[in-house]
């Protein structure tokens, strides 16, 4: 049996494979519906966050951090992450591709989704329409203004993205860790021998770049610090 891991999984959490997210709804889930409730009637807890809860309920989603996968190291075939790494500042991407070497068999699979920033640019050049290109981007850019807002933010957390990646940067980023025979796929496409249920066309509608890469079978020095 392989081992795949679906990290930041959300409300796509992918049947036969180990589903991880650091969402606080997997916690918020075990609270009673009730004090859900509750905290929904006063405007702590969004209709989409009380939404997410309810499905953490009836699916297999376990908690963990990008950061620090709680897998032995050289024990997983295959780790996809779909739309989840641009939530994370440059330093905790890094680390997060470091985790996932890491855990990773010598020739086991990275499968990497996120938003295309090539695609962003060629649409600007377009439209002409900055306030719309910013907005594409969904950068955590609006301080929380009132004590309801900061609760909120203590609660569930800075949910919008932190930086942005084309082919190449995604590319240096991966590699710098160690990953090597990085390419770009096609929606639908993949190199992986037994993707089972895993949505090869996840977010296509999104501008999304699909990139795949591998630990290497033999490694001369081990992924950069």
């Amino acid at each position: 049996m392989m081992r795949r891991l679906n990290i930041g999984c959300g409300q796509s959490a992918t049947p036969g494979w180990i589903n991880y997210d650091n969402s606080p709804s997997i916690a918020l889930a075990r609270l009673p519906q009730p004090l859900i409730s509750l905290l929904g009637s006063i405007g702590i807890l969004s209709a989409l966050t009380q939404k997410f809860a309810a499905y953490c309920r009836t699916h297999s989603i376990r908690y963990a951090s990008a950061l620090s996968i709680p897998e032995e190291s050289s024990s997983v075939d295959v780790v996809y992450s779909s739309h989840m790494l641009e939530h994370l500042d440059r330093t905790e991407a890094r680390r997060c591709v470091q985790e996932c070497y890491r855990i990773l068999k010598p020739g086991g699979i990275l499968r990497l989704v996120v938003p295309d920033l090539k695609q962003r640019i060629d649409y600007y050049l377009l439209a002409r329409d900055g306030d719309l290109l910013l907005e594409s981007f969904i950068f955590d850019l609006e301080k929380p203004r009132g004590l309801r807002s900061w609760l909120t933010r203590a609660i569930t957390g800075g949910r919008e993205h932190h930086w942005m990646y084309d082919y190449a940067s995604l590319t240096r980023l991966v590699e710098s860790c160690g990953f090597r025979d990085t390419v770009e796929l096609q929606p639908g496409q993949t190199s992986i021998g037994e993707p089972g249920d895993l949505d090869l066309r996840e977010q296509e509608p999104t501008w999304s770049l699909y990139l795949e890469t591998r630990r290497p079978l033999q490694e001369a020095a081990g992924p950069a610090a």
